[in-house]
């Protein structure tokens, strides 16, 4: 379900942090390189999130690789500290 956001201002010292109200108010931080090029303060943007089904496989397989791969190297026990 798209969100409409505002662009209420830009921070930091290059401007590269976008400062996004929600309807109820509500402030998001986001890079600035993540809106449109042309955005400015006052200007509404709508946001769609959408799950992505072969990049969560993708990523839970490379997960269990990688696990895999470290509890081969573990050679058990308690540790020391």
């Amino acid at each position: 379900m798209p969100v409409q956001l505002s662009v209420d201002r830009f921070e930091g010292p290059d401007s590269s942090i976008a400062v996004l109200a929600t309807e109820d108010g509500a402030s998001i931080d986001v890079p600035r390189a993540w809106l449109p090029a042309d955005a400015a303060p006052g200007d509404v943007l709508t946001l769609a999130l959408s799950r992505d089904v072969a990049a969560t496989r993708k990523l839970a397989e490379e997960t269990k690789k990688l696990q895999g791969e470290l509890k081969a190297t573990d050679p058990g026990g308690d540790i020391t500290l």
